[in-house]
């Protein structure tokens, strides 16, 4: 997977995020090497200041960079919109520039919230961007930048985002199914929930095969099969057996500062096309987190 990597100096921010600290774990268990990778966070590299995202890139010898930092808290997001976009779409700019100046091929991750969720079949790379959130204008705002900067990036779109660590969907189910009895979860909204390791694995058959990017191109990757939360709720509780109660509410039942996209499908044919890259289903990344989360 990573042995035909041809960079020797690959800038990671966002690492110690729920994604970074999986592609951490997906080098560990494969083996991988750590040693061309500079992993940083806001600790160590502020990506807002574009003086010190060229003073790290040129002191180090970066010619690779994958941007796993991002401000998710989508409803926080409504009310914090200058930091939203600061991190989302300025921090992304710099990191373009970076790219642009040091030759460096990048890695963008974005989100399935660039659209307005009104489709009914899957999302194609192709399909024109309408986000209807704070969070969805501030990652597309960063996918534009760059589009129009750098002259070699994959731009990853994602949905439904979860592991182990961190703070997510099945991290609240898990505490949920040990606090209540019952809860309620909206049965409106259909996506398809990813595994972070299973992206990370993605996200590093990419960087081995930068040499089949085009230019700038636009990728899709979730696991396989679409579902909605209330039945990625109930699931989670079937696989930690736990007895909580999961009942089926509307979007409606469920108001929530920031509009969620009723459909976050999106079609994965590009990138498996392209990387070769095999998807697992839904249901199989569930169980190989719950299997992490239970050695924590």
């Amino acid at each position: 997977m990573v042995q035909s990597l041809n960079f020797k100096n690959i800038l990671v921010t966002g690492a110690n995020g729920q994604l970074g600290t999986s592609l951490k774990q997906v080098m560990r268990d494969n083996g991988i090497p750590e040693d061309k990778f500079h992993f940083t966070d806001i600790d160590t590299l502020d990506i807002t200041d574009p003086t010190a995202v060229n003073s790290f890139c040129r002191d180090r010898s970066v010619d690779a960079i994958v941007n796993l930092a991002a401000y998710t808290q989508v409803d926080k997001a409504e009310s914090d919109r200058e930091r939203a976009f600061a991190i989302n779409a300025g921090a992304v700019h710099n990191l373009a520039e970076a790219a642009l100046q040091f030759g460096c091929f990048m890695i963008q991750i974005s989100t399935d919230y660039v659209f307005d969720g009104e489709a009914n079949t899957p999302y194609k790379v192709t399909d024109a961007v309408a986000p209807v959130s704070v969070y969805g204008a501030s990652k597309a705002e960063g996918e534009r930048h760059i589009l129009s900067i750098a002259k070699h990036a994959a731009i990853i779109r994602t949905a439904w985002l979860y592991s182990a660590y961190g703070n997510n969907f099945f991290k609240t189910m898990m505490r949920l199914g040990k606090e209540k009895s019952e809860i309620s979860v909206v049965n409106d909204q259909r996506g398809c929930p990813t595994y972070a390791p299973d992206l990370a694995k993605a996200i590093l058959s990419v960087l081995a095969q930068a040499d089949k990017v085009d230019g700038v191109e636009i990728f899709h990757y979730t696991n396989e099969g679409n579902i909605t939360w209330y039945d990625f709720a109930k699931a989670i509780m079937e696989t930690s057996g736990s007895h909580c109660r999961v009942n089926s509410v509307t979007s409606a039942e469920y108001p929530t500062p920031t509009k969620r996209p009723a459909y976050s499908v999106l079609d994965l044919s590009a990138i498996k096309e392209k990387f070769g890259i095999c998807i697992p289903n839904w249901e199989d990344g569930l169980k190989r987190c719950h299997k992490t989360y239970q050695t924590l």
